[in-house]
């Protein structure tokens, strides 16, 4: 019997049958908490910098000074935070690790609704970005409940919830936006409540204690001590480090995509919405509909090489596009990217015991918070160097080639390190 169904067993004359059903429920939870976190965050992409520009009085420079402040303090939570949550749900479980964070997170979304400044706001971003660390524990979770040799998919599916909730956050943000820039933020908080309390209710846990560490490691539990797991098993600092270069090239869309367009196509916020709108549900198609026969056709190395080229390629045509519908003829390539982490993830959650899924996934995401954090400095800084020397140079497009070269240097990484592990021992 494949150990990772093992958990969520218990004796019953049908328990053959009983497994798989408990298993596929708890999947349906973890998709399900996945698809109302990111709706939730979605929710604030419109709103939040409104709402901070309505504190400094509509300055908008200062607003845009302080957005950066605000991502660059969301993204050190998220690695100093993650290996924590990580490691502690591999000392008491998943279960009550994902209920707290889901609670914390509509505690924190309540916060900034009713905050009085911007230091309240940005306090309640600091509480955000910790709670949200509840992202590597639903990683963990999904390892314990899949086969190992059907975990890419499922990572894929994962993804595609995320993609979900930002094409459908956004869209609910800017609607209650249009009412009150507070209102956005309640209706985050209810969704997370919610979460919380289906969670409560229905939620098994995936880790049983004969498969918990044995006690909490604060050595390890650091961000630079998560680290150390990635040395120690073999291959996992390569794709770990891929994983890296990924996380990095993608900032560069958050970070200049409305400001490089507008620019350079002059597209208006309508235009905008309907793109965001085009790449998300192109992203889903891939996560929900490709990542699994791709994986079972090609193999995760493969899938994970492919996606790699596709997001380069991606790059380089959107770089390259001289008008706006030429930039969206990209659009199919790029979204092969979303090939790429599910098949780290199934490659990376085989070469580590049951017993460090969580610690895995919080050195995973401790790298996110270093690319958030370095992402926005280097690509905001690389594109107004490209605007300022336009006369010269010709390449407004200078940051999104520079994703392009992460990307192939990520592609080449993968080359040596992105090979299947040996086969699991089942538990003794």
């Amino acid at each position: 019997m494949d150990d990772a169904a093992a958990p969520l067993q218990r004796p019953a004359p049908a328990g053959a049958t009983r497994a798989p059903q408990r298993r596929q429920a708890a999947f349906g939870f973890i998709f399900a908490s996945a698809l109302m976190n990111s709706v939730s965050f979605g929710i604030m992409i419109p709103i939040l910098p409104n709402l901070i520009r309505q504190f400094t009085g509509g300055d908008t420079a200062a607003a845009s000074e302080w957005n950066m402040v605000f991502g660059a303090s969301w993204g050190l939570m998220q690695f100093f935070v993650g290996p924590i949550l990580g490691m502690l749900s591999d000392r008491v479980g998943r279960r009550p690790v994902l209920l707290i964070s889901f609670f914390g997170l509509a505690v924190d979304f309540l916060f900034m609704a009713f905050a009085p400044s911007l230091w309240w706001l940005y306090v309640g971003r600091i509480l955000n970005g910790m709670t949200a660390s509840s992202f590597s524990t639903a990683g963990a979770y999904l390892a314990d409940v899949t086969a190992p040799e059907r975990r890419a998919k499922s990572f894929g599916m994962l993804t595609s919830a995320f993609s979900f909730g930002f094409i459908i956050g956004p869209t609910i943000g800017g609607v209650l936006g249009e009412h009150s820039l507070r209102l956005p933020f309640l209706a985050a908080a209810a969704i997370t409540a919610v979460n919380w309390f289906y969670g409560l209710l229905i939620l098994p846990e995936s880790l049983p204690p004969e498969r918990r560490l044995k006690a909490f490691n604060w050595a390890r539990a650091n961000p630079l001590g998560s680290l150390r797991l990635l040395r120690g098993h073999p291959g996992l600092l390569g794709l770990a480090g891929v994983g890296f270069l990924f996380q990095l090239a993608q900032i560069v869309l958050p970070t200049i995509f409305v400001l490089y367009t507008t620019y350079r196509y002059g597209w208006t916020p309508g235009v905008l919405g309907l793109t965001f709108l085009l790449t998300g549900v192109l992203g889903v198609i891939v996560q929900m509909f490709l990542v699994g026969p791709a994986v079972a056709g090609l193999g995760e190395r493969r899938v994970v090489l492919l996606g790699l080229l596709a997001g380069a390629s991606g790059f380089v045509w959107y770089g390259a596009a001289s008008v706006g519908w030429a930039y969206l003829l990209g659009a199919p390539i790029f979204a092969l990217s979303g090939l790429i982490m599910p098949g780290l993830q199934g490659l990376m959650t085989r070469r580590v015991s049951p017993s460090a899924q969580g610690q895995l996934q919080g050195a995973n995401q401790s790298l996110q918070g270093i690319a958030s954090i370095v992402g926005p400095l280097i690509f905001g800084e690389t594109f107004a160097w490209s605007l300022r020397h336009q006369a010269s140079l010709h390449s407004p497009g200078l940051a999104i080639y520079l994703s392009a070269g992460l990307l192939t240097l990520g592609f080449l990484l993968a080359l040596r390190t992105a090979h299947a592990p040996a086969p699991e021992r089942p538990a003794a």
